[in-house]
């Protein structure tokens, strides 16, 4: 049985995982990331340190019973725990496999650390040019071989948009701020009255509603709606933000729409998951598929324990 200590090192938190025989069996969140050492915060490195040291006691074992600690995301980058450059598309786990980085961190533990690098898209063309530390990952965990030519949907705060070809391979993604707007727009505007993102449940047609309005009238005009539909119509805190989600993934839907690939699988949180969902189904043709909440939990864990012992 092989004992592995994975990290999921993101901009404002990290996860630190034990896996066990190809399952988890502890999860460490902390509320700290790169961010954390882009401000300044010298503790970044021992608090990393701290959750590594819980982890094995937590479950009696000791750095001789675990065979590496993986790490991907922020956490490669240079405000990370090490700085290594993007690979360039097309990417999968036999790519990412063999630009892994292994160095021992003496002053966080004995134990090698390898790391995952992110990947990139490079092209004069700005619209073909992206980048992602974290989500190539996580993308490998949700994957299975037979998957073949697919658009995965990675909701967060910076959703991804990823196209595999048939080898499995990222050949195009993209990047959208899906998760900040939906934060920074409910808590920063005029609209903090109108939408709950406490709420978990959605009122499909107005969902609907929203990415249609969106689509018609541009965003800038239909956010301002959610505040027209709880004031002048009386609509109830569900169909406000349901209205505010269509809106806010409209874009995101629209270019899914738009690809030619018929297969989406969508992962992340099940509130957006699903409600994409919703909307895809009405408005597309496409074969959807929504990730299991236990695959999308362990997803990185287990995708960096796939790259790893890919060969």
């Amino acid at each position: 049985m092989k004992n592995y200590i994975t990290i999921d090192g993101g901009t404002t938190t990290t996860r630190i995982s034990l896996v066990c025989d190809k399952a988890v069996r502890q999860t460490v969140k902390l509320n700290v990331g790169a961010r954390k050492s882009m401000d300044g915060g010298a503790d970044y490195r021992g608090e990393i340190k701290r959750a590594i040291e819980t982890v094995m006691s937590d479950n009696g074992l000791v750095s001789s019973d675990i065979t590496r600690i993986l790490a991907s995301g922020m956490i490669t980058s240079e405000f990370g725990l090490c700085n290594l450059p993007h690979i360039t598309v097309p990417a999968g786990v036999a790519e990412l496999h063999d630009n892994m980085h292994e160095i021992i961190l003496a002053d966080i533990s004995d134990i090698p650390f390898v790391f995952v690098r992110g990947v990139k898209s490079v092209s004069e063309n700005i619209s073909e040019t992206d980048m992602m530390r974290g989500e190539e990952t996580e993308l490998c965990g949700l994957m299975s071989e037979d998957d073949g030519e697919c658009m995965y949907i990675l909701p967060g705060s910076h959703s991804k948009l990823i196209l595999t070809d048939d080898k499995g391979r990222i050949s195009r993604f993209s990047t959208m701020l899906t998760g900040e707007m939906i934060y920074a727009l409910s808590q920063s505007t005029i609209l903090k009255d109108a939408v709950d993102l406490s709420i978990s449940e959605t009122d499909e047609g107005y969902l609907l509603m929203g990415d249609e309005y969106c689509r018609e009238h541009g965003i800038n005009e239909a956010l301002f709606k959610t505040r027209i539909l709880k004031n002048l119509f009386g609509a109830t805190a569900v169909q406000c933000y349901s209205f505010f989600l269509g809106v806010v993934l409209s874009d995101e839907l629209s270019a899914i729409r738009k690809s030619d690939i018929k297969k989406v699988m969508i992962g992340g949180k099940a509130q957006i998951k699903t409600a994409m969902a919703k909307i895809l189904a009405e408005t597309s043709d496409k074969e959807i598929v929504c990730a299991d909440e236990g695959l999308v939990d362990a997803s990185t864990a287990m995708g960096l324990v796939k790259i790893y012992e890919y060969r």
